[in-house]
């Protein structure tokens, strides 16, 4: 049965989020806020990662997992990016923007998409994922929690818990996000390709 952790949503403690970063550890999924919706994540090298959050979904290996990171530094690791690519995550991060990138051979197999090679790339504007990021001490692999066969992400911590309780190792309530997806770029192609429409205004970047 899942863990509830309630934390302060600018200040988390500390302690609650080593608790959450030792289920990771363990092979375990847990669903965290973010500056858009909750999300699930788990640890990029845990071999059953990708598995479990696209089982928890209900996804095939097409769908583009994530990387949450802290901050630009570690985006360059986990994908390639050139000059105008760099420029431009510089002008977005940290907010509610998804990036699909080519992803480098630091990204698992199993991870990237099976036949483009890429991974969705993403910093949150989050002070409780960033946190436990930082607890983790590299990126975590995530997607946007929504049910199955759904259309809305959660936006509920109680809800979510009561939902998975005995899917998930631990749930982090850090109040409520704004219930909405983040916007998805693709930089992969000769120009910048708005995927799909969220949070982040796509004219505040210069895109249509």
């Amino acid at each position: 049965m899942a863990q509830l952790f309630e934390v302060h949503p600018q200040n988390p403690q500390a302690r609650l989020l080593a608790q959450a970063a030792d289920l990771l550890a363990k092979g375990g999924l847990v669903a965290v806020p973010t500056d858009s919706s909750y999300a699930v994540v788990a640890r990029l090298d845990d071999k059953d990662a990708a598995e479990g959050l696209r089982r928890l979904r209900g996804l095939d290996e097409r769908h583009n997992l994530t990387l949450l990171c802290r901050d630009l530094a570690e985006i360059s690791t986990f994908a390639r990016v050139d000059n105008s690519q760099y420029r431009l995550l510089k002008l977005a991060t940290p907010g509610p923007w998804t990036f699909i990138l080519e992803a480098t051979k630091e990204v698992p197999r199993r991870v990237s998409h099976p036949s483009r090679k890429t991974i969705g790339i993403r910093v949150p504007k989050n002070q409780v994922i960033l946190d436990l990021i930082g607890q983790v001490g590299s990126p975590l692999l995530s997607t946007t929690l929504i049910p199955e066969g759904g259309d809305a992400a959660l936006n509920d911590a109680q809800d979510i818990f009561e939902r998975y309780q005995h899917q998930l190792a631990a749930v982090i309530d850090g109040g409520a996000c704004a219930a909405d997806f983040t916007t998805v770029i693709d930089l992969t192609g000769a120009v910048p390709e708005v995927i799909r429409r969220g949070l982040g205004d796509p004219q505040q970047l210069g895109l249509d």
